[in-house]
């Protein structure tokens, strides 16, 4: 052991001989001069020999040294002394000395900002602030820190600075901060549900912007433990939106930004049967129309019974709406509240045109055959309003082959209907046999083909 430290010592000594003439160490140089440059690269060759075996009780006097007199020889010094002080905290039973470790810890996370300057000079890839404050805020939050506000100000503060850069422990532990303050404050929901967005948000670009597996998987999973602390903090239904946001909207009416935050949170959520989005809609279209806003007034009339209004909105947002996937959404829930209200020739054109908007989205096809489904009667031949069924798995096939994801729900529907078509004998009395072509009369208007 001996050996090898005086060896380390002498190695390191001759990469650092021209920092020796350097100010002494009591005013921020890295080695310092002289018996104080021996003393501090004695130092630093004792207590990283101990760290190497994790003997971090022996590694803490030395490194305490080069710490304190040359707080710019190495970056080492502060990964290493995060290291040994962690270790110290969770091996230590007296709560005084454990206490003395922690605010050294803490310690260790801002002088390294302090000198970050310096220190990033001595290495190819530079630190950030952000990421430091991260790092404290993490070992804040683990190793004892007791002040959640302390916790959760430090996680915001590292986000902020870092953005999609943000480790992802940093995120999920912001998440959990956010979630034992609001715990512990009823006041505090509704500023929870912005973390929540902020998190998520940093979590998703983070995500996106990875390029390694292991940070992708990493990041996946902090941003479901994202999602699990909103989830599981009770704080995601909809009647708790409504508390909250029914009387903010009343006092924000010409708040367009606030509004269109509550439409946006409210429409994640899918909580938009409550007054509160609606009013929000309603006020926030008042303001500035938009696809969304007109999207709230849709449902607001809709709930009201009001279907002309209701569709008026729809048309609005749908021709608001620039992003193709999204008119296409707006399309297919037009149709859906079409066929709700059995206004079947209608919806079947919303339906067609949410399939002309994303021809990769089974489910228009899908509302179309419980539509023909639903009005099968056209002709006074029952077998060949049986046929109207054959159209129907015409749909659910055409769903599944544009969209595996609604598979299993289309074979389902498909064996349901396929017991409701006509027999052979049926047929036989009308001429037609499998492999002919009917035509589906009335506002159905489809050809299809018996089998």
């Amino acid at each position: 052991m001996k050996m090898k430290m005086i060896t380390a010592l002498f190695v390191l000594s001759l990469g650092t001989t021209a920092s020796f003439a350097q100010t002494g160490a009591s005013d921020g140089s890295r080695f310092g001069h002289g018996e104080d440059s021996i003393r501090c690269l004695k130092n630093i060759s004792i207590y990283t020999e101990y760290v190497k075996t994790n003997n971090f009780k022996d590694a803490y006097t030395p490194w305490m040294s080069v710490f304190t007199e040359a707080p710019k020889a190495q970056v080492s010094t502060y990964t290493n002394g995060a290291k040994i002080l962690r270790a110290l905290i969770a091996g230590e039973k007296d709560a005084a000395k454990q206490k003395q470790y922690f605010n050294e810890l803490m310690k260790v996370h801002d002088q390294r900002i302090q000198y970050l300057d310096d220190l990033n000079k001595l290495v190819k890839r530079d630190a950030t602030k952000g990421s430091i404050i991260g790092m404290k805020a993490h070992d804040y939050f683990t190793m004892g820190g007791q002040d959640m506000n302390e916790a959760y100000n430090m996680f915001k503060e590292a986000i902020e600075l870092e953005k999609e850069n943000s480790d992802y422990f940093v995120l999920q532990e912001f998440m959990d901060a956010a979630a034992r303050k609001m715990k512990s404050d009823e006041s505090y929901k509704e500023q929870f549900i912005q973390d929540y967005l902020f998190a998520s948000g940093v979590a998703d670009g983070a995500l996106k912007a990875a390029t390694k597996e292991n940070d992708k998987k990493l990041l996946k999973v902090a941003k479901d433990n994202i999602d699990a602390f909103f989830i599981n903090s009770g704080v995601a239904t909809c009647d708790n939106l409504q508390a909250i946001y029914a009387p903010k909207v009343e006092q924000n009416k010409t708040n367009l930004d606030y509004l269109k935050q509550v439409i946006s949170v409210m429409q994640m959520l899918n909580c938009t049967e409550q007054e509160a989005y609606f009013a929000a809609s309603e006020a926030a279209h008042a303001i500035e129309p938009t696809a969304e806003t007109a999207v709230g007034c849709g449902y607001m009339y809709y709930k009201k019974g009001d279907m002309d209004k209701c569709i008026d909105y729809f048309d609005q947002a749908i021709n608001l709406e620039q992003d193709q996937l999204k008119k296409a959404d707006y399309a297919y829930k037009t149709a859906a509240i079409l066929f709700s209200k059995k206004q079947l020739s209608k919806a079947k054109q919303y339906a067609l045109k949410a399939v002309s908007l994303d021809g990769n989205n089974g489910k228009p096809y899908i509302l179309i055959a419980n539509m023909y489904a639903s009005s099968p009667n056209w002709s006074d031949e029952a077998a060949l309003n049986k046929c109207t069924y054959f159209a129907v798995i015409d749909k659910l096939q055409k769903a599944k082959s544009v969209d595996p994801s609604v598979a299993e729900e289309a074979n389902k529907l498909i064996s349901t209907y396929a017991a409701h078509t006509p027999k052979d004998a049926d047929l036989f009395f009308l001429s037609l046999k499998k492999g002919d072509s009917v035509t589906i009369g009335g506002w159905i208007g489809e050809t299809t083909t018996i089998r």
